[in-house]
């Protein structure tokens, strides 16, 4: 098939997204996945939020889903969590995502997610009982130190001998301040010991006492704070790894990460699934080069693996459902540099022979492109295709090197959503660099 037929075929194939009610056609695709995997080819693109959050919505509404799980740290989105199920302290949505202070934080503190944790409160609100409230969970592994202080938070009233010994095992990191990436360069270059075996011994105990409590209860599982308990002391275990691993090479950390969310993501869904007595359905919002299969691009064929491809091993095909989302050109809410101030930045168009340019082509605009079981013309793509991924940093002037990889888009997701002209996410917090005009190209990619 040659392009131009690829591209008329596509046109074909396109569903048009313009309103609320154009995402029917895609739950019917859905159809009875368990595990709904969201994507986005950018951080900061007000349409990939809106959307995945419309989609979030009608899942839970009309499939019952339990819980959206994303690219956050557990600390943090639990706060979220507890408000939208009406617990914790907090008096607002924006109170509740306060805990989002580390770059980049508009990733979250941001106009559309601030809708959406506003809607999960008024919808639990008519939740048959708490345990059928709609949740919100991070899936990451940053939060070292917030996650070890919550592990002594929870042990120090629930059982002060066991936070004697926490306190004991986690003074392995106390050196290290407010930097694990210092931690990890001294252990991995043998400057120190490693903390490794002691955050294991942690997590492991918590392990035993969920143990004990479910065989003493089996009904309901494990008390919520027990199992938020354990995720952290498996952040901080994980965490410790990652920031070791990080001087190893790009696949050793990616790997340990990505393998850290697959991790969370079954814990959640096998804890869900006990406490309300149904099989756990969880939305999950990720960028694509985390929730497209990696056996599928090249990164994977350098030997990364991500969340996409652990769930589709873990779990049957018809369980889970990838969806992608591209986006042509328009603005984009990214840094110049990290830990830099949130700038609204214009994408460059997208590069001849990606498969943006192409989608682009079909002339279009926003659409749906069913992928799995419709023998779509992208499985008959004449050679490799690129496909653009911009994370928390965008470097428009060295788009090809820093933000293009190939990849085999039909094998990768399930579905694609294109954007062709996206706009820039509004933070809650704006810079004087996030404005709504041309601002200077700037600097690299991050996802």
């Amino acid at each position: 098939m040659s392009e131009q037929a690829c591209i008329d075929a596509l046109a074909g194939e396109a569903r048009a997204i313009a309103h609320s009610d154009d995402v029917d056609y895609l739950l019917d695709c859905i159809g009875g996945a368990a595990l709904v995997l969201l994507g986005e080819a950018t951080h900061g693109s007000r349409e990939f939020y809106r959307l995945r959050a419309e989609i979030s919505r009608r899942l839970i509404v009309e499939k019952g889903f339990d819980a959206i799980a994303v690219e956050a740290d557990w600390p943090d989105a639990l706060r979220v969590s507890r408000f939208v199920q009406h617990g914790g302290g907090d008096l607002s949505a924006e109170q509740a995502l306060a805990n989002f202070k580390r770059f980049p934080q508009w990733m979250w503190r941001n106009e559309e997610v601030l809708q959406l944790v506003n809607w999960l409160r008024v919808h639990n609100t008519h939740a048959v009982s708490p345990a059928r409230r709609a949740g919100f969970y991070g899936l990451d592994l940053y939060s070292l130190h917030a996650s070890m202080a919550a592990v002594l938070a929870y042990l120090d009233l629930a059982d002060p001998a066991a936070a004697r010994r926490a306190r004991q095992r986690y003074a392995c990191m106390d050196h290290v301040g407010g930097d694990p990436q210092l931690y990890g360069y001294a252990a991995a270059y043998g400057l120190r010991e490693n903390c490794a075996q002691e955050l294991l011994q942690q997590l492991n105990e918590l392990g035993r006492q969920a143990a004990r409590q479910l065989s003493a209860a089996p009904a309901g599982g494990v008390p919520d704070e027990l199992f938020y308990a354990q995720q952290n002391a498996r952040v901080a275990r994980n965490a410790e790894a990652y920031y070791r691993a990080m001087f190893l090479g790009r696949e050793a950390s990616w790997n340990v990460r990505d393998t850290h969310m697959a991790d969370t993501l079954e814990a959640l869904r096998e804890h869900l699934t006990l406490r309300n007595g149904k099989p756990a359905r969880l939305v999950v919002w990720a960028h694509n080069s985390h929730l497209g299969d990696a056996r599928a691009t090249e990164p994977g064929e350098q030997g990364q693996l991500n969340l996409g491809q652990l769930v589709r091993e873990r779990y049957r095909r018809e369980d889970s459902f990838l969806l992608g989302f591209t986006t042509h050109t328009g603005a984009v809410t990214a840094a110049s540099e990290w830990d830099g101030p949130a700038q609204l930045m214009h994408i460059v168009p997208s590069l001849p022979g990606s498969i943006e340019h192409l989608l682009h082509a079909t002339g279009q605009g926003n659409f749906l492109l069913p992928l799995r079981g419709h023998d779509s013309a992208l499985e008959r793509l004449p050679g490799r295709y690129l496909q653009r991924a911009i994370g928390v940093i965008y470097r428009p002037e060295t788009e090809r090197q820093s933000h293009y990889f190939y990849a085999d888009t039909a094998r990768q997701f399930d579905a694609l959503i294109h954007i062709d002209h996206s706009t820039a996410l509004p933070p809650m917090e704006s810079s004087a660099l996030w404005q709504r005009e041309e601002t200077p190209e700037t600097y690299p990619s991050g996802l």
